[in-house]
């Protein structure tokens, strides 16, 4: 099992203008993160529009990315479905094809029951020996997973080792940290309460941020793990207004696919209903990004 520690960007999916999957932009945008030294990547994921695809896209990403990589940093991919036989598929096909981890959200329309999450996360965790990172976000799922079923699930199923924390709840991501420091890491899923959560000890971060900024989202990790809260405090109040952007805007995938496209890098439009940015919402992503020129050129 490779370490998942550290600053990890969750990818977009790239796409042309007619909302077909540019498979060759992901992988270019592999080349540029991992030559930006980022701990690790994540395909897949909420902000890789996982629930706008297909089954046999999120098969071709899955593929592209373990190729791409190729074992030079971890790649986490993200299995999640509505359904529990459906994510032991998805959950399969990565331990296949040679992930190093799963990203495993609770039935998003179902509004599952503890009892139900618990009984989801352990009978796909169960069909794999791949390590399994939990997925808390009742802001997309509709449910806030219990903090005793997540620590249960960890203790009674060995290859549930990480959970993404998106609660926003910092007493969660402390309690999660703190009673299940035997079981399970916490990797940090509020872009807007990184610093906090790392403080209280979460061992990484599924970053949309970092998709953005990815040396300043390594700084910020590597400035914490070397205990220089002065410069990681200097790193949080760079990166914040871009974070509370993400977070409160309502459209993070197409804030992060248009700052790639302004780069030169592969964004492309999101599949609808999802809308490009408005006037305004342009105007407020360029404001930040000027002020953070010195780690993004545009």
């Amino acid at each position: 099992m490779k370490q998942l520690e550290g600053a990890f960007p969750v990818l977009v999916t790239p796409m042309f203008e007619q909302e077909e999957v540019n498979v060759d932009g992901l992988r270019s945008n592999i080349e540029h993160f991992i030559n930006q030294d980022v701990a690790g990547l994540v395909v897949n994921g909420s902000t890789g529009e996982f629930v706008s695809l297909e089954k046999q896209e999120k098969f071709q990403l899955m593929e592209a990315a373990v190729e791409q990589v190729g074992g030079r940093v971890p790649l986490i991919v993200g299995t999640a479905a509505e359904t529990t036989k459906d994510a032991i598929m998805y959950t399969q096909y990565a331990e296949k094809i040679g992930a190093d981890a799963a990203l495993l959200i609770n039935s998003y329309y179902a509004h599952p029951k503890d009892a139900e999450i618990y009984e989801h996360f352990k009978a796909v965790a169960n069909s794999v020996t791949l390590p399994i990172m939990i997925y808390n976000n009742p802001f997309t799922s509709g449910v806030d997973i219990g903090t005793e079923t997540i620590l249960q699930v960890a203790r009674d199923v060995e290859n549930i080792t990480h959970i993404k924390e998106s609660s926003g709840d910092i007493r969660k991501v402390r309690d999660i940290t703190r009673q299940g420091k035997d079981d399970i890491q916490t990797f940090c899923g509020a872009d807007d309460l990184v610093l906090e959560s790392l403080l209280v000890g979460a061992t990484g971060w599924i970053s949309v941020a970092g998709n953005i900024v990815p040396k300043l989202a390594t700084n910020l990790f590597h400035s914490v793990q070397q205990g220089d809260l002065d410069k990681a405090w200097n790193y949080y109040d760079q990166i914040l207004p871009l974070c509370n952007f993400l977070e409160g805007s309502g459209k993070y995938v197409q804030i992060v696919k248009r700052t790639m496209d302004l780069q030169g890098l592969a964004g492309g439009p999101s599949r609808k209903p999802r809308l490009p940015l408005n006037q305004q919402e342009e105007a407020t992503l360029k404001a930040i990004l000027l002020q953070l020129e010195q780690y993004v050129t545009i």
